[in-house]
């Protein structure tokens, strides 16, 4: 079964910051196969509010960026899918409180 992706619009910000340091490390070809794979995944984009990040972010200890992932993931009641332990974490407390 096919699962929706969904993330925060800043996103699109890091995965050109991503794609960026590829073509400054001199693989633009890499960067741009990025690019355009991650534009064929069809995720779903949501716009954040930054009140309630910033509260997960002071209350977590998470950057903003961290913060928005969270906070999409408890908005939307989805799990949260990260590689970082102290954001996965945060995602374990706080989800489970919901």
């Amino acid at each position: 079964q096919h699962k929706a992706l969904h993330a925060p619009w800043l996103l699109h910000v890091e995965m050109a910051s991503v794609a960026a340091k590829k073509h400054r490390q001199g693989a633009a070809e890499l960067a741009a196969d990025g690019l355009a794979r991650f534009h064929e995944m069809g995720i779903q984009f949501h716009p954040v509010e930054p009140a309630p990040v910033l509260s997960l972010a002071m209350h977590y200890q998470l950057s903003a960026y961290d913060a928005a992932y969270l906070w999409l993931a408890a908005t939307i009641k989805a799990p949260l899918a990260t590689f970082d332990a102290k954001l996965a974490a945060a995602a374990k407390t706080h989800l489970a409180s919901l």
